[in-house]
This record gives C-alpha cells, sequence and structure tokens, in this order.
C-alpha cells in the first residue's frame, strides 16, 4: 500500500469529550475533527467500535459482533432532535465523570434512554423514518438478523453464554429459531433500531471527517468471542465440538521472559473457510470497509501461522503453531474488495515467513519507540531506522503514554535516547512526536495523552489486567489550539 507522507492522532471514540459520561458520536466528535483540522492531520485511529459488555471489562477486543455498532456510542442529543427523547432524558447520568468513563453509571443510563427512543420510534415515528429503518434492516440483513436475535435471546435468558441456551436455540435449529424471532420481535426490533441509529449517526460522523480531509483507520482484531452472534451464527466458521465449544483456542506461546497467553478465542476452521473462498471474512471486511477508509489488522501473525491451545489445557506453552490461511486469503480479499487498505501489527513474533507475507502485500508495519534498545547504534523502533513501508507510532493503546515509559527507563537507557534525539528530556513526549513525524515512514501516528504530556494515569489499557482499563476521556478544554498549533508545525516542518 504505497501511501503518501501523512500523519494523525489516536483517540478512541469512548474517550471524546462529552455530556453523557462517555464519548459518543455527536458534538464531541465534531469537537475532536475540528482540532484535527486545526492540527493539519489527515488520520484518526481508534479501536474497534463493537458492542461492548462488563464480562469483558468493556473492552473493544472482547464484542459480541464483529459487525455491529456500540450502543453506548450513539448520541443521545441526536436522538432528542428527532424527537424520539424529550430534554429531560438527556440530564445524567449520575456518577458522571469528564476525565473517565464509569461503564457501572453509564451502560444502565444509555440504555435506558435507548429503550425510550425505541419506545417513541414504534408508536409516533413518522413513515419517511420507517422507510429508512427498514430498508437499514433490508441492506444489512446478512449480519443484522442474527445479531438482533442474539441480543435479544441473550437478554431473554439472563445474559447467559449462548453455549447455555436450550439445545435447540444454541444449535440453531430452524423450527426454534423461527418461534423465537416471533416471540421476541420487540426485542429484535429494538436492537436493530439501535444499530440503525448507530449506522447513521456513523456515516454523518464520517462524512464529517472527510469534509476535513481526515480518514478514519479502523481496528480488525483477528479473533471473536466466543460468546458472540459471530460464532453462534457461523458455528461451521469455528473449530467447535458438537455441543458449540472450541476444540482449540488462541493464545501466544511462551516467549523469554514470559509464560505466553491463553486468550481463549475459538480459531478459525481455514479449510473449510478456504472452500468458501472464506465468506464471513468477505462480509466482514466488507463492513469494516465500509465504516472506515482504512484498518490496522491486529496480531498479523495468525494469518501467517497461530497458536492454537487445547481447549482444555490452561498452560498456554501446550498448544502449536498451525498454518494460517496466508497469501491466498489477501489474494482473495483483493479481489473481493478491490484492494488491501490495510496497515498491520506485525509486534513480536517477527520471524521471516511472517515478513515475507507482509512485504508481498506492501503492508506497512508497526514501529514503536518504546520497544527500542537506545543505547544500540541501530534498532529497528528508534525513528531513525523506520522504513517508508511502516506506521511509526509514539505510543499505542497498549503501551503506557509516551512520558510514563520514559519515567519508567534506567539511568542508561535514558541517557542514551537524550543523546539519540537530542534532548535534555523536559518535554520528552513532544521530542518522540518530532522525531517519529521526521521518520521515513510512511504514516505517523501519536495520541493525545502524548500531545497533552500526560504520564501513566492516562493509559488507556494495560494488556494482560482486567480492571481499571479502557476509561481514560479527554476533556473538551484540552482540546487546546495552542496543542493543534504546535502539532500543526511540526507537521508541516516535516512534510506530511
Amino acid at each position: 500500500m504505497q501511501q503518501q507522507r501523512r500523519s494523525g492522532v489516536f483517540l478512541h471514540l469512548t474517550s471524546l469529550p462529552g455530556s453523557h459520561g462517555i464519548g459518543d458520536l455527536g458534538s464531541g466528535a465534531r469537537a475532536f475533527l475540528d482540532f484535527l483540522d486545526r492540527a493539519d492531520q489527515s488520520l484518526w485511529q481508534f479501536c474497534p467500535v463493537g458492542p461492548t459488555s462488563a464480562a469483558y471489562g468493556h473492552s473493544p477486543y472482547g464484542s459480541s459482533s464483529a459487525f455491529a455498532g456500540n450502543p453506548l456510542l450513539v448520541d443521545l442529543t441526536d436522538l432528542a432532535d428527532r424527537g424520539y427523547l424529550d430534554e429531560s432524558d438527556l440530564d445524567g447520568p449520575m456518577d458522571a465523570d469528564p476525565g473517565s468513563v464509569n461503564y457501572e453509571a453509564v451502560a444502565p443510563f444509555k440504555r435506558e434512554r435507548l429503550r425510550r427512543a425505541h419506545g417513541t420510534f414504534a408508536t409516533e415515528a413518522a413513515d419517511e423514518g420507517r422507510a429508512d429503518f427498514e430498508a437499514f434492516r433490508e441492506r444489512e440483513s446478512a449480519w443484522l438478523d442474527d445479531y438482533a436475535l442474539y441480543a435479544a435471546l441473550k437478554g431473554a435468558h439472563g445474559d447467559a453464554a449462548w453455549t447455555d441456551w436450550p439445545a435447540d436455540l444454541a444449535g440453531r435449529d430452524a423450527d426454534a429459531l423461527a418461534a423465537a424471532r416471533e416471540n421476541h420481535a420487540e426485542a429484535v426490533e429494538y436492537h436493530a433500531f439501535v444499530q440503525w441509529v448507530f449506522d447513521e449517526q456513523w456515516r454523518e460522523l464520517r462524512a464529517a471527517a472527510a469534509d476535513r480531509g481526515v480518514d478514519l483507520v479502523g481496528d480488525l482484531p483477528i479473533y471473536v468471542a466466543l460468546d458472540s452472534a459471530d460464532v453462534w451464527a457461523d458455528q461451521d466458521t469455528f473449530r467447535l465440538d458438537e455441543d458449540g465449544d472450541p476444540n482449540a483456542v488462541a493464545g501466544v506461546p511462551p516467549n523469554p521472559g514470559d509464560e505466553g497467553q491463553r486468550w481463549g478465542n475459538p480459531v478459525y476452521d481455514w479449510d473449510r473457510l478456504r472452500e468458501t473462498d472464506y465468506a464471513w471474512w468477505r462480509r466482514r471486511l466488507s463492513r469494516l470497509l465500509d465504516l472506515v477508509d482504512l484498518a490496522r489488522i491486529d496480531h498479523f501473525k495468525a494469518f501467517d501461522e497461530y497458536w492454537a491451545i487445547p481447549a482444555d489445557a490452561d498452560d498456554p506453552a501446550a498448544g502449536e503453531w498451525q498454518s494460517g490461511p496466508g497469501a491466498d486469503f489477501f489474494e482473495t480479499m483483493r479481489d473481493a474488495l478491490g484492494g488491501l487498505p490495510f496497515v498491520v501489527e506485525d509486534l513480536g513474533f517477527l520471524d521471516e515467513s511472517m515478513v515475507a507475507l507482509r512485504d508481498r502485500f506492501e503492508f506497512p508495519g508497526m514501529r514503536v519507540p518504546h520497544y527500542a534498545d537506545w543505547c544500540a547504534e541501530t534498532d529497528r523502533y528508534k525513528p531513525e531506522s523506520y522504513p517508508r513501508q511502516s506506521v511509526g507510532y509514539t505510543s499505542t493503546h497498549d503501551t503506557d503514554t509516551a512520558v510514563g515509559w520514559y519515567e519508567s527507563l534506567s539511568a542508561e537507557q535514558r541517557d542514551c535516547l537524550h543523546y539519540a534525539l537530542a534532548t535534555d528530556g523536559e518535554r520528552v513526549a513532544w521530542d518522540l512526536i518530532e522525531a517519529v513525524w521526521d521518520s521515513d515512514a510512511a504514516l505517523a501516528l501519536t495520541t493525545v495523552p502524548d500531545l497533552l504530556e500526560l504520564g501513566s494515569e492516562a493509559r488507556f489499557n494495560v494488556p494482560g489486567t482486567a480492571e481499571g482499563n479502557w476509561r481514560w476521556r479527554v476533556t473538551a478544554d484540552q482540546l487546546d489550539p495552542d496543542v493543534a498549533d504546535e502539532l500543526a508545525g511540526i507537521t508541516a516542518a516535516t512534510l506530511r
């Protein structure tokens, strides 16, 4: 993917400013687009935008759907403007914090308002609104029908995983599904309504971004959660036993200094997928690229080969490398999609076969200065070493902030960084921004916490931990014009 020199900022949508305790698709998103416009940035990157749940700590990487949007991101003010909510419905939630997401307060507040909005729509919507809703349901039926029924059934079964539902529903008996659609028709319509509203608001946001010359950079987690509409609706796509339980799960093997990771997601039945020309993946990527302009592929290594752990084994070391779909997958996707607008997460397990697959399709890989040995004469993660076919980051959603990372460095590494960047470290976040922007990498990205020179208190996620993640938010006042102007100056000086 040959790119002109471009730059942008990472900020997940939940981290946007807003009046309802969580970032959404409303005025806070427009304010951030205005900030990017002033800063002369052309990329906005974020995490996956699918539905999240308390069961997975509201991680965007533990979604119940690879196709649906997160109801918590719906802008309630827009629903009031449409007449589906009263102005008084916009008050709250209690215990909201402009600097972080209190999911325990926000989630029930927003879901209750969404149900009120649907109730008003169901009884009072004009013919035009109903026609638009039905057109959306028909257009997106390939994923929406199953997602809405899954969400309705999950609610009807006390939020139990689909593998614990009655056997006829878990096994998707046709008569049982038909009866469920009839018995839960109102709940199915509610979940479809929320997706319609999300979709309309998203398309308005994407148009607003395009007006400012900003491309949206989405995220593609390779795996999906076992308890998801995706696995329930397309069980043949995954390696499951007759009860719907995985016979192998995803993870990574031990590396020097760690014990590996057992993620627990079901792995794909790539042989069966190949027989269908990867039909499920074609639908998934078509939906993703209908929402964003380009996307980061998470854990790219698994398309080359993936670590499969027996489902009954707790130790990641019990797994083995198995062949992924390789070049055949991307050639099929390129033919189906008309192009491959992807960058790839190639951190860790950087071996010859994975590099060959990445380079065959000219996917830019990731370079993050946090992983550099600053005392080495050359290091692939020092900005001076970044090749054109790469994406340089100052930090990511999974690392500490630039300031937090710098403060954790050894004295030796810190001295070497000072020498390499010709700095005293007083403004290390901006030193890294300038170094990454000045590198040869085609794409350069920073984060809002790095722009604001914030420490570990603004870290978005700590991998391998379950508490306190995905909560940090920027306030409207922190989207400072002076910060935008400084970034614009560096962008102009580095010809991005």
